[in-house]
C-alpha cells in the first residue's frame, strides 16, 4: 500500500492547514500498521523505519509519528538499539479465592515462567502488619519474582511472609510460589485483593519492558492457610496493556 502524495503534502503544511485535511497522513499510516499487527507474534519486531518509509512512500518523520501513536496505545514498544517490538494482547486473569497465577494462565495455553529475582529480609509496614496480624516493623522475609508469559515479562511480584517462614522458603528456586507452598504442606487461599493503578518506577519499567507513561496495574493480595491464619501478603505490578483482571465470585 502507498499513502497518497496529497496526504503526504498535507502533512507538511502548517498546523492550521493540516487541521482542515481529511486525516493527517501519519494517522492513516498508524491505522494501517494497527490493522497489520495481528500478523505478528508478540515479541517480534517491525521492519526498520527506513523500510517502512520506502514501503509506504513517506518520509521517516511520518513513520516515526505513526509508530509513536501505537507506542502510546501500548501496542508497540521501542527497544533502544534493537527496534520496535510488537506487544501481545491483554490476557484475562480470573481473580478468585483458589486461583493461582501460573495455573490459570497455563490453562489458557500460555507458557508461564516464574523467576526468583531476590530473596531478602525486610520489615512490615503498618498496612502489612495489620493484614498479617503482626506488630508494625515486625521482621518479614520477601521473595521477589518476575513472571513471564510466552517469554515476555509481564509482572513483578513481592511475596512477603513472617520471618518464621524463612527456613521453608529457603528451598524455593523458581516456579509458582503457591504451588511450592502447597507441595510443602501449606496450601493457601486468597481472601482479600485490592486492585489499583499507578505509573511504574524506572526499575519496574525497565524490568517489564514498558514505557513509563503507561500505567501499571497493582494488586495487593492477602492469602490464608487452611485454618484461616494470614500467611502471605503479595504486591504485584503488571503491565496494564497485557492484563485484564476478572473478579470471580
Amino acid at each position: 500500500m502507498q499513502l497518497s502524495r496529497q496526504a503526504e503534502a498535507l502533512h507538511r503544511e502548517p498546523p492550521q492547514r493540516e487541521s482542515m485535511s481529511r486525516e493527517p497522513v501519519y494517522r492513516e499510516l498508524a491505522d494501517t500498521l494497527r490493522s497489520e499487527l495481528n500478523r505478528y507474534i508478540a515479541g517480534e519486531f517491525l521492519p526498520a523505519e527506513t523500510q517502512l518509509a520506502a514501503r509506504f512512500d513517506v518520509n521517516r518523520h511520518t513513520v516515526r509519528r505513526a509508530i509513536d501513536e501505537l507506542v502510546r496505545e501500548g501496542s508497540l514498544l521501542r527497544r533502544q538499539g534493537k527496534g520496535t517490538q510488537v506487544l501481545g494482547r491483554p490476557l484475562v486473569y480470573p481473580v478468585a479465592a483458589e486461583s493461582a497465577y501460573s495455573q490459570s494462565l497455563s490453562a489458557q495455553g500460555h507458557g508461564v515462567e516464574a523467576i526468583l529475582l531476590q530473596r531478602r529480609p525486610c520489615v512490615a509496614t503498618r498496612e502489612e502488619a495489620g493484614h498479617l496480624g503482626l506488630e508494625e516493623h515486625a521482621p518479614l522475609i520477601e521473595l521477589q519474582t518476575l513472571r513471564r508469559l510466552d517469554g515476555q515479562p509481564v509482572s513483578l511480584i513481592r511475596h512477603r511472609y513472617c520471618a518464621s517462614r524463612s527456613d521453608l522458603l529457603a528451598d524455593y528456586k523458581s516456579g509458582s510460589v503457591r504451588q511450592f507452598l502447597a507441595a510443602h504442606g501449606l496450601p493457601l487461599t486468597r481472601t482479600f485483593s485490592l486492585i489499583g493503578a499507578r505509573l511504574p518506577s524506572r526499575e519496574e519499567a525497565s524490568v517489564l519492558l514498558m514505557p513509563r507513561h503507561l500505567p501499571a496495574l497493582t494488586v495487593l493480595t492477602l492469602s490464608r492457610d487452611a485454618d484461616g491464619h494470614p500467611v502471605e501478603i503479595a504486591h504485584s505490578t503488571s503491565r496494564s496493556d497485557r492484563f485484564q483482571y476478572q473478579i470471580v465470585t
